[in-house]
């Protein structure tokens, strides 16, 4: 049976994505000053940008914020003045600075979840930002334990299992994201509800899911449905 269900952060218990696609949409205007933006593949540039930066920022929006000066610089040639490497600069502080806005009956369940299991919060991006974003949440009461993490890869559930002391089969994870929330879990044995936010960014989109693995996991249209999908996980998880 299940002893554990861990939670995602952003886009599953609050709103994130949309600021920083509102932020891109105002980077590709500062930088339609200097190039034809159909030309210049600005959007598909930038991710090329953050992806590369990824190694060295990690996520959030100050890793954002750089690749966009980065990439600001290389796609006009250094003709971009100072005045718009500070404007983008505002761009990545607003982000930073977003309210925090719980997605729609993701508290209810939270709590239904918590009275049946521990719960935890596992996230990934920059410390200071996720640590106000679960501050500002009220919801961190509801949490034994909350990781902040570089990556959400096998190995960083491997490890905060062993820290559980729990088999993978023991634990559940719920998320917007394939990538990072369901399939390192599912490979692990473990199990996973998904709840798709109506944007995600195109990195999370990419996911190595079997199909074999499908009975590990269940994909819900919203947080309402959390419970009873992990109901029916569990009762497939081994005793």
């Amino acid at each position: 049976m299940l002893k554990m269900v861990g939670f995602d952060g952003d886009d599953t218990l609050w709103r994130s994505e949309d600021y920083y696609r509102a932020a891109n949409v105002e980077f590709a205007a500062i930088v339609g000053a200097y190039v034809d933006l159909d030309d210049a593949e600005v959007h598909a540039r930038m991710l090329a940008t953050e992806r590369r930066n990824l190694a060295l920022f990690g996520y959030g929006a100050k890793g954002m914020t750089l690749s966009m000066v980065e990439a600001a610089i290389e796609l006009t040639d250094r003709r971009i003045s100072a005045a718009d490497i500070e404007r983008i600069m505002a761009l990545g502080k607003r982000v930073l600075q977003h309210p925090v806005v719980l997605l729609p009956g993701i508290r209810q369940a939270v709590a239904a979840v918590a009275a049946r299991y521990p719960v935890v919060l596992i996230t990934k991006g920059d410390l200071f930002h996720q640590e106000r974003k679960v501050a500002e949440s009220s919801l961190s009461g509801q949490f034994r334990r909350i990781e902040i993490v570089s990556e959400k890869n096998p190995a960083t559930y491997r490890r905060l299992l062993d820290e559980f002391d729990l088999a993978a089969h023991e634990f559940a994870m719920v998320g917007n994201s394939l990538r990072s929330d369901i399939a390192p879990v599912v490979r692990l044995g473990g199990w996973g509800v998904h709840m798709p936010y109506h944007v995600t960014w195109a990195h999370e989109l990419e996911a190595e899911l079997d199909p074999r693995d499908a009975p590990h996991w269940r994909a819900v249209a919203g947080a309402a449905e959390i419970p009873a999908a992990l109901a029916q996980l569990d009762a497939l998880a081994p005793a």
